[in-house]
């Protein structure tokens, strides 16, 4: 059984930041996981934010390139996701995602791509 758990999620005004965290537990293989983070916003299909590899090359959609990081300790088993100069655009509910045994792929990832997921934290940025 694979378990993700995020947090790290909040309430904050434009301008502001806030760091999300996911931590995996059942992933033996997660030094060799490909990893993610989505957002979904209510009646939209959710969305690929951040992905990095097991190179530990990192891609970022255009919304959010040079404001969010991603990055994971593989020691601590967490990814996590430094989001600088939030905009009331990146409200949305954000979720972590893994996929096992993938040393390379291809951007923008699928959503079919990756079996595991976290249950999904809350960010809200308003004006």
């Amino acid at each position: 059984q694979v378990q993700l758990v995020e947090s790290g999620g909040g309430s904050v005004q434009a301008g502001g930041s806030l760091r999300l965290s996911c931590t995996a537990s059942g992933l033996t293989s997660y030094s060799s996981s490909r990893l993610a983070w989505f957002r979904q916003v209510a009646g939209k299909e959710r969305e690929v934010v951040a992905c990095v590899f097991t190179s530990r090359t990192t891609y970022y959609a255009d919304s959010v390139k040079g404001r969010f990081t991603i990055s994971r300790d593989s020691a601590k088993k967490t990814l996590y996701l430094q989001m600088d100069n939030l905009k009331p655009e990146d409200t949305a509910i954000y979720y972590c995602a893994a996929r096992p045994n993938q040393y390379d792929g291809t951007w923008p990832p699928a959503i079919g791509d990756f079996p595991y997921w976290g249950q999904g934290t809350a960010v809200t940025v308003s004006s």
